[in-house]
């Protein structure tokens, strides 16, 4: 499937989640219940193969999600929701949903979110610091969104609306061995 066509489902789906947890007042909950999931899908490669797998039956898949809700003590709302998500047999844009749905709650506070990935897990004042520096840079709230990218080496890229900061590791050592090469 596309991603326009999956960015399109998602984004119909996070609309609707968006305003029933308007209607009733748990926006924050659901948005704490849509980051803790969407840890649990980085962290779980089991987890992704259940949301992308067109074998599995849509009943396989509701028990599944069922039992994924309960464990991860989800909100009513959230629970009902991802039901209808697997019933309907769109878990496959269930990313695309957690991300339209938490950037749609940012607009409405007037909040601008960063991507942050760094090599190593951050401390809480390093996220802090992070927060605070690009809070002068872009002038309003700022949501933070921390992912940890081994791949990076060591340092960390930044990403808030259109613009980069990439002040990764491996990003250095390439341009250094291109420079090497005499190319650049």
């Amino acid at each position: 499937m596309s991603s326009e066509v999956t960015g399109s489902i998602a984004e119909r789906y996070s609309a609707a989640l968006f305003e029933l947890a308007d209607q009733q007042s748990c926006l924050d909950a659901v948005a704490e219940d849509l980051k803790g999931l969407k840890g649990l899908i980085a962290e779980s490669e089991d987890l992704r193969r259940l949301l992308k797998s067109p074998v599995l039956s849509r009943s396989e898949q509701q028990k599944a999600i069922e039992a994924l809700a309960e464990r991860a003590r989800l909100s009513p709302l959230t629970k009902n929701f991802l039901g209808v998500v697997a019933k309907n047999r769109r878990l496959f844009a269930v990313d695309g949903m957690i991300a339209a749905y938490l950037a749609r709650l940012a607009a409405k506070r007037g909040e601008v979110t960063a991507e942050v990935a760094s090599a190593v897990p951050l401390a809480g004042t390093q996220i802090g610091a992070i927060e605070t520096a690009l809070k002068k840079v872009v002038g309003s709230n700022i949501t933070l969104d921390v992912t940890v990218d081994p791949g990076l080496l060591g340092g960390l890229i930044v990403k808030v609306g259109s613009r980069m900061v990439d002040g990764s590791l491996r990003t250095k050592l390439q341009h250094l061995q291109l420079a090497m090469k005499g190319v650049g």
